[in-house]
């Protein structure tokens, strides 16, 4: 062997792996020690929705080698789940999971980070945030409330609900007191429905108690896990107001404007992950609970063809007269509208007509 060909590759060698040695721990203590708390709407009950907070917090640390710390908590251990974007926003927290739409009282805009009635599927919904224009308009409408708004989560097409009696007319809801989220409760009271907002905590106790006539929540998965067959034994289908429920996570603007910029792409890969992991969750969940609903004596029907229609009627009524009177509402109405209209079009060729296929195949005993 050469012994000074050996000596020049070994410290060229030596040279190479001090540099790496050195380097690592370099960028490691450049990185600060961050501490944040996430507070929830959502029970510790519901391994999808708040399990989604915990895998956030957790990708998060992973991402940044344990620098970047987010403690999560439940709604009610810090803030009321009503409450969440107020936490938020004046600095309680600096970060929170939410569904938008709990926050249409502030300004109805709110709704379309979460689901618009009749509106949008789960996967029309990301297409719309990412390649629709959809997080520009929602970034500037929130600059408003002193938040970052994040996609985190979604639940796919929702349950229409359980009910103390069936509903077989639209004179049927009249009177009905109904726990219901979002925008949907404006579209049912103008059928005479008394809509009311409550947690999800909160849901059983007031069906229970019958404080209120009827209550929906998601869909199987979660609803057999808070129990609501156990006081309501029918259940319709589909949840006309959440053809996807999506999930927010909202940021303090300051908290994220003062974090290096890994730290804030940590969050936003992070949500993501969150959001394909909890569509993928619900899916993979709800028909075994479904089954064991209806095993179990659930009485599980559609609504009526004349009660989807008496609400779609409404819900067209009432976009067009909010339209006319909040100019933030209808300058995203405007551009969600069209893609909506295209993205039911593709639908109708691709994906609905597989799917309705197939499901005929299944009722046919043929799957």
């Amino acid at each position: 062997m050469d012994r000074r060909k050996f000596v020049r590759t070994a410290g060229v060698g030596a040279t190479v792996g001090a540099a790496a040695a050195l380097a690592a721990p370099a960028i490691a203590q450049g990185m600060p020690e961050i501490r944040w708390r996430l507070t929830s709407s959502f029970p510790k009950s519901l391994d999808t929705l708040y399990g989604g907070a915990e895998l956030f917090c957790r990708r998060v640390g992973e991402i940044t080698d344990g620098k970047f710390r987010i403690t999560p908590f439940a709604a009610g251990e810090i803030v009321p789940g009503l409450q969440v974007l107020d936490a938020v926003q004046n600095g309680t927290v600096e970060i929170g999971q939410t569904a938008a739409y709990y926050y249409i009282g502030k300004d109805i805009t709110f709704t379309f980070d979460t689901a618009v009635p009749f509106g949008l599927n789960s996967r029309q919904h990301v297409a719309w945030w990412m390649h629709g224009g959809g997080r520009q308009l929602m970034d500037e409408f929130y600059k408003d409330y002193g938040v970052i708004g994040h996609l985190m989560g979604g639940t796919g097409a929702q349950m229409g609900g359980w009910y103390r009696k069936e509903i077989k007319t639209v004179e049927d809801l009249k009177g009905l007191k109904f726990r219901v989220g979002g925008f949907a409760g404006q579209i049912l009271s103008r059928l005479g429905v008394v809509p009311q907002q409550i947690a999800g905590g909160e849901i059983y106790p007031a069906l229970e108690k019958g404080t209120i006539d009827a209550a929906e929540w998601v869909g199987p998965y979660d609803d057999e896990k808070l129990g609501f067959n156990k006081v309501a034994p029918y259940y319709y289908y589909p949840g006309w107001w959440e053809g996807t429920g999506m999930g927010t996570a909202y940021v303090n603007a300051r908290s994220w404007a003062a974090l290096p910029p890994i730290y804030q792409k940590a969050i936003e890969v992070s949500a993501n992950e969150v959001t394909l992991w909890m569509m993928a969750k619900y899916d993979a969940g709800n028909p075994a609970a479904l089954r064991r609903l209806v095993a179990g004596g659930t009485r599980l029907s559609p609504f009526p063809q004349p009660v989807l229609e008496a609400c779609f009627n409404a819900a067209m009524e009432l976009y067009a007269e909010i339209s006319a009177k909040n100019p933030k509402f209808k300058k995203v109405y405007d551009q969600w509208r069209p893609f909506r209209i295209d993205q039911a079009l593709w639908s109708r060729v691709a994906e609905g007509t597989f799917d309705n296929f197939i499901g005929r195949m299944s009722s046919a005993g043929k799957l």
